[in-house]
C-alpha cells in the first residue's frame, strides 16, 4: 500500500512537471540485436502421430534444425508431450558437434504414448525459457501439433481446462515475447487450424500447415532463417543421376561467419566441394563439416572465402534433391541517430548503414546489390507506410516528412539476393507545446518570471517533499512486512523414494509466524534434514507464501521442476515435492489454507 501510494505521487507530481516543462523527445532504440538463437522445440508423441508421421520425419526435421544452428553458443531445447510431459530436455548450449549428437539422440528415444494436451507441451517450453533465457539471445518455440485435444476420461481434466490452460500459457508466452512458431501436421484432414493459427498469431510467431511430412525439413529451414532474419536462398532441385553434376553456389561477400547447404532427399546423397580457386575440399574438414541423416545432408561451410563455389552430387537415379542455401553473416544494419528536436510536419533525412563488428562498411558493391526501404508506423492509427532508400556507396538514405501524429515507430529492411536483414524498431515520440518561452523572450523581466510560473516552484516543492518522505515509508513498509502473519496451514509428508511408505501426515498451523521463516521452524525435523533450513518461506497474502530455495535440493510442483532460487509462489492447494536424492527421500509440501 505504501509504495503505491508513493508510486502514484511520484507519477502525477512527475506527470505535471514533464507537461509544463520543455521536452523534446528523441529516438527511442534498444540494444543491439543478436543472432544467438534460444529455441524450444516442442513435439506431439502422442499415438496419433504414427498415421500423421509415420516415417518419423518430424524427427528428421528437428535434427536438421539443430544442425543448422551455430556452434558459437545458440542453445536448444527439446519438449516431448502427450498429455503430459514425456520427455524433457532443458536448453542446451552448443559449442560442438557432440553437443549436437546428444540433442539428436534424445530425440530418436523419443517413444510414442496415448492422449494429446497441447497445452501441456507449449506450457512447458515456456517455463523451459523462462528458466533458461539470458539477455541477448532470441527465444522461441517450435511447436508441431495437429491443435486437437486428446484427454484421457481418468486423468480428471476436461477439454475445457485444457483450452482454458493453453490461452493463459499463450497470453504468458506473448508477454514475455516468445513467438511460437506452428507446423499445423494436416495428414488425416482433421486440423484444427483456428487454435494453431491463434497460438501463432497471438505470440507474433507464424503458422505453418502440411498435409505431407516430407515437407517438413523446408519449414524448419524457413522457421530458422525467419526468426534470426535470415534468407532462404533456394539453390536447385535436382534430379539425381549416377554422375556428379555441378550445382553452383555464391558466397556474395567476405562477411558470411555461415554457410549452411541443405540437400533434403529420400534416399543418400554423395557430395563433393570446390572452392573458388578450383581445389577440391576434403569433407568434413576443419572449415567444412558434413552432417548427414536419414532424408537429408547439410555442408556447413565455416567463414568461406567470396567467389563462386561449386557443389557436385550424385545419388540414386530419379530421386528428387532439394538445395536449399541459408546465409549467416557478420553484418548488423543500422539507423544512424536521428535528431532530437523532431517537430511535426518536419522532413527527417534517414541513414542507415551495415557494421562488422562495430566498424561501419564502405563496400559499395554489397550496398549497390541490395534493396532497402524505410518503414514508418504511426502508433496512435496504426497506419504504416513503406518509403525506399537510395543505396549509395556506404549505406542507404532518404528522407520521409512526418505527418500530425504524436508517436512513430521506424525501422529500415536491406535485402538482397543471398540475405535480408533490419534495424531494431526505433521510437519517435513527438509532443505538442515543447517549449516553455523565458522571461526575454516574453520580455518580463526575470524578476517577475516567478510570477508566471509560480505553479513550478509548488510542484517541485511537491515532488522534493515526497523524495525526503519515501525512505521513511519504505521503512514502514518494510516492518510491516516483517509482521505479516499467515492464516493458514501447511502439511507435511516425508516418503521413502524406493518403498514409497509415508510417514504420518503433520499439519501445522502458521498463525504464530511472521516474517520468514524455514521449514524446520515449522516441523521438528531429523538432524539429516539439515539442509532444509535454506528452504525458507514468506508470507505475501493471507493464502499465499513465497518460496525460496537455496538448498541444492530440486523442488518440483505438479511434474514440473520449479525455479525457487528467487522465489515461486505457494498457492492454495499447491503441493510441492522436495526430492532429497542423497537420502533416498521425498518431502511434499501442500498449502491447505
Amino acid at each position: 500500500m505504501f509504495k503505491k501510494i508513493i508510486c502514484s505521487l511520484l507519477i502525477s507530481a512527475l506527470t505535471l512537471v514533464f507537461s509544463i516543462t520543455v521536452v523534446a523527445e528523441g529516438v527511442e532504440g534498444p540494444s543491439d540485436p543478436s543472432s544467438s538463437m534460444e529455441g524450444v522445440l516442442v513435439v506431439d508423441v502422442s499415438k496419433s502421430m504414427l498415421t500423421s508421421d509415420p516415417d518419423k520425419i518430424s524427427n528428421e526435421a528437428m535434427k536438421m534444425f539443430i544442425d543448422m544452428a551455430s556452434l558459437t553458443g545458440d542453445k536448444i531445447g527439446v519438449i516431448a508431450y502427450s498429455d503430459e510431459v514425456r520427455s524433457k530436455k532443458e536448453l542446451v548450449t552448443i559449442h560442438s558437434e557432440q553437443d549436437k549428437k546428444e540433442l539428436k539422440a534424445f530425440i530418436d528415444s523419443l517413444q510414442k504414448y496415448p492422449a494429446t494436451d497441447i497445452s501441456v507441451g507449449v506450457k512447458a517450453a515456456v517455463n523451459v525459457l523462462n528458466k533458461g533465457h539470458e539477455k541477448g539471445y532470441l527465444p522461441l518455440i517450435v511447436l508441431l501439433a495437429d491443435g486437437n485435444n486428446d484427454l484421457l476420461d481418468n486423468k480428471g481434466k476436461t477439454i475445457k481446462q485444457a483450452e482454458d490452460d493453453l490461452a493463459e500459457t499463450v497470453a504468458d508466452a506473448k508477454a514475455k515475447g516468445y513467438p511460437i512458431y506452428v507446423i499445423g501436421l494436416n495428414a488425416n484432414g482433421k486440423l484444427n487450424k483456428e487454435v494453431l493459427k491463434n497460438i501463432a498469431s497471438t505470440t507474433n510467431g507464424k503458422f505453418f500447415e502440411t498435409s505431407h511430412a516430407n515437407d517438413l525439413p523446408g519449414i524448419l529451414s524457413e522457421i530458422f532463417a525467419n526468426h534470426l532474419k535470415l534468407k532462404v536462398v533456394p539453390i536447385k532441385d535436382v534430379v539425381a543421376k549416377q554422375e556428379y553434376q555441378d550445382i553452383n553456389i555464391k558466397i556474395p561477400n567476405e562477411n558470411v561467419l555461415e554457410a549452411n547447404i541443405s540437400l533434403v532427399s529420400k534416399k543418400p546423397v554423395e557430395m563433393k566441394l570446390v572452392d573458388p580457386s578450383g581445389k577440391e575440399q576434403t569433407l568434413p574438414s576443419d572449415k567444412i563439416l558434413l552432417l548427414k541423416s536419414k532424408k537429408y545432408s547439410i555442408l556447413k561451410l565455416l567463414d568461406p572465402v567470396q567467389g563462386d563455389w561449386t557443389l557436385k552430387v550424385k545419388g540414386f537415379p530419379k530421386d528428387m534433391i532439394e538445395i536449399n542455401l541459408v546465409f549467416n553473416n557478420d553484418l548488423q544494419l543500422r539507423l544512424a541517430p536521428l535528431s532530437k528536436k523532431i517537430k511535426a510536419s518536419d522532413s527527417i533525412k534517414f541513414s542507415a548503414f551495415f557494421e562488422d563488428n562495430g566498424k561501419r562498411i564502405t563496400n559499395k558493391e554489397i550496398y549497390k546489390t541490395m534493396k532497402a526501404a524505410l518503414f514508418v508506423k504511426d502508433l496512435d492509427t496504426g497506419e504504416s507506410e513503406k518509403v525506399p532508400l537510395d543505396a549509395q556507396d556506404n549505406g542507404f538514405t532518404g528522407e520521409y516528412k512526418i505527418g500530425d501524429g504524436a508517436n512513430y515507430e521506424v525501422m529500415v529492411k536491406a535485402e538482397g539476393n543471398s540475405f535480408l536483414s533490419e534495424t531494431q524498431p526505433q521510437k519517435i515520440t513527438i509532443l505538442r507545446n515543447t517549449t516553455v518561452p523565458s522571461a526575454e523572450d516574453v520580455n518580463v523581466p526575470s524578476s517577475k518570471q516567478s510570477q508566471l510560473y509560480p505553479w513550478l516552484y509548488i510542484v517541485i516543492t511537491v515532488v522534493g517533499a515526497i523524495l525526503l518522505l519515501t525512505p521513511i515509508i519504505t521503512f514502514m513498509a518494510k516492518r510491516r512486512k516483517e509482521s505479516r502473519g499467515f492464516s493458514g496451514q501447511i502439511v507435511i509428508e516425508i516418503e521413502d523414494a524406493d518403498t514409497h511408505a509415508k510417514m504420518d501426515s503433520q499439519i501445522k498451523k502458521l498463525k504464530a509466524f511472521k516474517g520468514e521463516f524455514c521449514l524446520n521452524q515449522l516441523f521438528t525435523l531429523e538432524s539429516e534434514f539439515k539442509e532444509t533450513d535454506q528452504i525458507t518461506f514468506v508470507p505475501i497474502t493471507e493464502n499465499t507464501l513465497l518460496v525460496l530455495n537455496k538448498s541444492n535440493y530440486p523442488i518440483e510442483l505438479g511434474e514440473e521442476a520449479i525455479d525457487a532460487e528467487t522465489g515461486h509462489r505457494l498457492r492454495r492447494n499447491d503441493k510441492l515435492r522436495i526430492r532429497l536424492n542423497e537420502l533416498n527421500k521425498c518431502i511434499y509440501i501442500k498449502n491447505v489454507s
